[in-house]
């Protein structure tokens, strides 16, 4: 079948659809559900310390004998003053007086945890670990590679595709700029690196040798199909899966993502300190408005994630995140078994149109 490809090779799955790890978003049923489908769930394991992860992983385990892969988030360098986060907190005050919250600090971000993350998915013979926010050491990669995990990396850039390919990676995820939440960049800033999916996927392909694996803004069958021949092995969708039953997502941000158009969606720093996709609402409007006190990432995160999270919990979506793609017009209210199978009967409708 025209969709048997180096991915679906290397991650022994059936189908080279591939679900994006959006930390915060995927649930052990979202996970196990696409791979039960045939293609590669993955655990958001961004934010998650290892017990979650152990935690998760056991019930994704619960739920499939099928591949699955764990998503982590090289950790960064970064520096920051207390009275910077001051005064951000003092400009967020009147969100946390509304909504009964106390001033949070800073978390730690020990990076030795990055390392126990990546031991969990070697003990648990997690069949694929991705990395995105840059590239993990050829020590790491060496370390699954020897427990026989393949390693998938991140990038925006044919510059960073490059390195994740001399790290030793087996695949590289090319990241449009029509993705939704976070993206790779790690080379260049997220808010400038602006390469539509289009446009990045068959440079890409041109020049690294491993397996290229499209995503950003991607999807439907005709999504997957106008990638494949673009030349890449696989597709990796985020807010298709964002809209289903099975994720994390809160109602508001389901509702959000339905209710809204290709044009709605900004490119913003301003609500982790690290540029992502989102719906624009009234939290990034006045976050804007003092962009030049908006912390790095992730303490920028740190201080306003508890807004975002009681915003989202009371319904409100003026004070929260709605990290969502452009193809928002194309989201579905749906479950992840009934996606799957219009995304294969979209595609082999392509295809057949198209004699491929």
């Amino acid at each position: 079948m025209w969709y048997q490809t180096e991915i679906t090779k290397q991650c022994s799955i059936q189908l080279p659809i591939i679900q994006a790890g959006m930390a915060g978003s995927t649930t052990p049923e979202l996970v196990a559900s696409v791979s039960e489908a045939g293609g590669l769930g993955t655990i958001g394991a961004g934010y998650m310390t290892p017990e979650k992860l152990t935690q998760e992983i056991q019930q994704v385990k619960q739920l499939t004998s099928k591949p699955f892969a764990v998503n982590l988030f090289v950790p960064e360098s970064f520096t920051y003053a207390e009275a910077d986060v001051d005064t951000m907190n003092t400009h967020l005050q009147s969100y946390r007086d509304a909504l009964s919250i106390e001033t949070p600090k800073p978390g730690a971000h020990d990076p030795e945890t990055f390392q126990q993350l990546v031991n969990v998915v070697i003990e648990y013979n997690v069949a694929v670990c991705a990395f995105t926010f840059g590239v993990p050491t050829v020590e790491v990669v060496s370390q699954l590679h020897d427990a026989g995990v393949v390693v998938v990396g991140s990038a925006t850039t044919v510059s960073e595709a490059q390195e994740v390919e001399r790290i030793g990676m087996d695949a590289v995820v090319a990241q449009g700029s029509e993705a939704g939440g976070h993206r790779a960049a790690f080379q260049q800033d997220g808010v400038t690196s602006l390469v539509g999916t289009m446009a990045l996927v068959p440079q890409i392909v041109d020049h690294v040798k491993i397996p290229v694996i499209a995503a950003g803004g991607i999807m439907d069958g005709r999504g997957w199909v106008a990638s494949h021949v673009l030349g890449a092995a696989g597709v990796q969708l985020g807010t298709a899966f964002l809209t289903t039953k099975e994720s994390a997502s809160k109602p508001v941000h389901r509702q959000a993502i339905l209710n809204s158009v290709e044009t709605d969606t900004v490119v913003t720093k301003v609500l982790s300190g690290k540029a992502a996709r989102g719906i624009r609402n009234t939290l990034i409007d006045d976050l804007e408005s003092v962009r030049d006190q908006v912390l790095p990432y992730p303490i920028q995160n740190d201080v306003t994630k508890q807004i975002r999270a009681a915003a989202a919990q009371e319904g409100n979506a003026d004070w929260t995140h709605v990290w969502s793609g452009q193809g928002a017009r194309l989201a579905r209210d749906t479950d992840v078994k009934a996606l799957m199978n219009r995304l294969v009967t979209e595609a082999q409708q392509q295809v057949d149109r198209l004699n491929l």
